[in-house]
């Protein structure tokens, strides 16, 4: 790549203003023709990225790995490497949330490192609460033929549908429209009640990715309450990580996608969502006190199987991914409903919060 240097008018305030690459003035030899300006513009954009960086390299991906029940607490190094947090906390529970900014001040370098490949957990224990919000998504209520919410469409999700990230989702028996939503989730770091939007992000401990698997047979067919079609076991995979605020620039900028068998089903952005994080937070807090470790799934966007023509929904051996900028991606497999082996082993497979 070559440079040219042009004559700078140095005449009057230069009112500088930072370019990144994307903005270098190309000629139409594909080569960069850079004035001192130019090269001083440049500059400025590499350095404000540089400080955005180091604004949010504070910030934590906390996670628990190891078997069901038996799950450790970890932290990713700046290797995307697991280390072991044991010797500084129990567990990633309600009852250490309020430690967690006490972790930056750790080394994580010095923490020991977990070899191999452990199974993923949920990144939070002990959860008192499902919270789920309808329709925040302008693109999905169209295609769901539902009116744009004036308020947060509120509703739960049974903590028995808990799962991990990567752990496979069961079928429910007599299921014949099971769907996927990839999904931003807050954690709650402290009670919370009665508080404002303003102050709201206060009370988060951090973001994760969730998916919030849906029957819509039972969600819309089956008499009403959205509960019945959301609260399967299985029913609500969360993490990898549990990502504190501070490392993310702006929760409402995240990339938020969905894939069904490596084809790319949902595609956007939390930018595109009706109400905001804070706005959720400060109004679920006006009906119900939150405690530490309550989910609140925020919604999802548009390109779930209901809305594509036909429906598609999803059947066994299908792999769903879901992913949102900056806070991971998981993966599960659909596994066939539980006929006769759920007579004798009803809960087969562990949705504890494990």
């Amino acid at each position: 790549m070559r440079f040219f240097a042009k004559k700078l008018n140095l005449s009057g305030s230069p009112n500088l203003t930072p370019v990144t690459y994307d903005q270098w003035p190309y000629n139409d030899e594909g080569e960069v023709e850079m004035s001192i300006r130019n090269l001083v513009q440049v500059l400025l954009g590499a350095g404000l990225i540089l400080l955005q960086q180091a604004a949010y390299a504070d910030g934590l991906k906390l996670l628990r790995y190891g078997p069901v029940g038996a799950e450790k607490p970890g932290v990713l190094d700046s290797e995307g490497r697991i280390r072991d947090l044991s010797q500084h906390i129990e567990d990633i529970d309600p009852s250490t949330l309020a430690m967690v900014p006490n972790l930056k001040g750790i080394d994580i370098a010095e923490l020991p490192l977990v070899e191999g490949e452990p199974r993923i957990g949920l990144p939070v224990a002990g959860t008192s609460k499902i919270i789920a919000i309808g329709f925040n998504y302008k693109a999905h209520a169209s295609e769901m033929t539902t009116a744009l919410p004036k308020e947060p469409l509120v509703f739960m999700k049974a903590v028995s549908a808990l799962h991990g990230p990567y752990d496979p989702v069961q079928t429910p028996r007599a299921s014949r429209k099971l769907d996927y939503e990839a999904e931003l989730v807050i954690i709650i770091g402290r009670r919370a009640q009665y508080v404002s939007k303003a102050s709201a992000l206060d009370y988060v401990a951090g973001f994760s990715v969730g998916h919030d698997v849906s029957e819509r047979e039972f969600q819309r067919e089956r008499g009403g309450q959205f509960v019945k079609g959301k609260s399967a076991d299985t029913f609500a995979p969360i993490g990898p990580w549990l990502v504190t605020p501070d490392a993310l620039a702006d929760v409402q900028k995240l990339k938020i996608w969905s894939k069904v068998n490596g084809d790319m089903r949902q595609n956007a952005s939390t930018e595109d969502m009706i109400f905001s994080a804070a706005t959720i937070v400060s109004y679920v807090s006006q009906f119900m006190t939150l405690e530490p470790g309550d989910a609140i799934f925020t919604g999802t966007p548009a390109g779930v199987g209901a809305g594509m023509t036909p429906p598609t929904y999803l059947k066994p051996g299908d792999v769903v991914e879901i992913g949102i900028e900056g806070l991971g991606v998981q993966k599960q497999i659909v596994l066939p409903a539980l006929e006769a082996m759920a007579e004798k082993s009803p809960r087969s497979i562990n949705t504890t919060g494990a």
